[in-house]
């Protein structure tokens, strides 16, 4: 069942009714620890879970290739339908996680569905007790903007425990979580020699509007985006640079999600926006194309806007810290990280 198929069948099922926290203040971003090899890193599945045990195991291996300690989460080897595991048991695994001492960091194991029903479960008070790296992309979005906005902890869009890392996705996780070194560069392509009758295809940079624009990053995937609006758990956008990336939705429905923006008033409150890599967006019948829909929403701004940053879900993955402070500059198609967002 793909994602799209996920959220249709979601959309029968009911939600807890909840009352979101108090957001906390965000003058002063709380800055996790820096990854180091031997640390014990938690694994979770917060949203959706492999068909298979072998698969979650696959996820085990890939977190201890990199180095570290794994332990699982109680409840990670569960499934309720297309979610793994129950709600509570879901968030019951984040918020065991954080609280545990002996826990350095948390990677997620897949994406999926499933996030945004675990958001009023969070202990937020807890996690920003006990600030520790939370990397995941795709639906573990929901995650990264309900727990900056509400706790100010810096978490980390990137690649997910069951996917193998390429060389460059692997260098990126390192640079940015184990280096940690700033200013640095955000989602640059990978390096391409030109050659005679060759010039980069796959990895290009499209500048829609020029100019500089800072603030600190919000986003992630635009069909969380879109799903968080108008809840406690959305982003502040004002003064943000906002990225957005997205997998299998037609053109149509990127529009669709992108008025929704427009119309409500995001477009004008950020500092900059980036379009990372929209995949498999499958075309049937006539149909504006991509770039055509990103050109209309954002051609009014007086921010800079790109596409084409390595943020999604394509094999060679950045690492964007939600929190962390970047200056888009638009005329030369670059994202720099500004300061440290993680601390020794």
């Amino acid at each position: 069942m793909n994602r799209r198929n996920l959220l249709k069948a979601a959309a029968l099922a009911p939600l807890a009714a909840a009352v979101a926290p108090a957001a906390y203040g965000q003058k002063a971003p709380l800055l996790p620890r820096r990854l180091q090899p031997g640390m014990t890193v938690g694994l979770i599945a917060p949203a959706s879970n492999a068909m298979e045990d072998q698969s979650i195991d696959f996820a085990v291996d890939i977190v201890k290739s990199l180095g570290f300690t794994v332990k699982p989460g109680k409840h990670l080897y569960q499934r309720t339908q297309y979610l793994a595991g129950t709600d509570q048991a879901r968030a019951a695994d984040l918020n065991s996680m954080f609280a545990d001492k002996s826990v350095d960091a948390i990677i997620c194991a897949r994406g999926g569905y499933g996030t945004p029903r675990i958001l009023p479960m969070l202990d937020y008070k807890t996690i920003a007790k006990n600030p520790k790296v939370l990397l995941g992309y795709s639906d573990i979005t929901g995650l990264h903007n309900a727990i900056y906005r509400h706790t100010g902890l810096v978490t980390f869009h990137g690649p997910i425990a069951s996917q193998t890392y390429t060389p460059y996705t692997l260098g990126e996780f390192r640079r940015i979580l184990m280096e940690a070194q700033a200013p640095t560069a955000l989602g640059a392509p990978p390096p391409f020699e030109p050659k005679p009758g060759q010039a980069e295809r796959a990895n290009r940079i499209t500048t829609f509007v020029g100019g500089r624009g800072r603030g600190r990053l919000v986003g992630g995937n635009l069909t969380l985006i879109s799903t968080l609006m108008g809840t406690p758990y959305a982003p502040d956008f004002r003064g943000k640079i906002l990225f957005l990336e997205d997998i299998g939705e037609a053109p149509y429905r990127v529009d669709r999600m992108l008025t929704q923006l427009w119309l409500a008033g995001v477009f004008d409150q950020v500092a900059g926006v980036v379009f990372g890599k929209f995949t498999d967006a499958d075309i049937d019948g006539p149909s504006f194309s991509l770039e055509q829909i990103f050109r209309e929403r954002t051609a009014h701004l007086k921010v800079p806007v790109v596409r084409g940053l390595m943020i999604g879900h394509v094999r060679d993955q950045s690492v964007i810290p939600v929190g962390g402070l970047a200056e888009l500059d638009g005329d030369a198609g670059t994202l720099t990280l500004l300061e440290p967002v993680l601390r020794a």
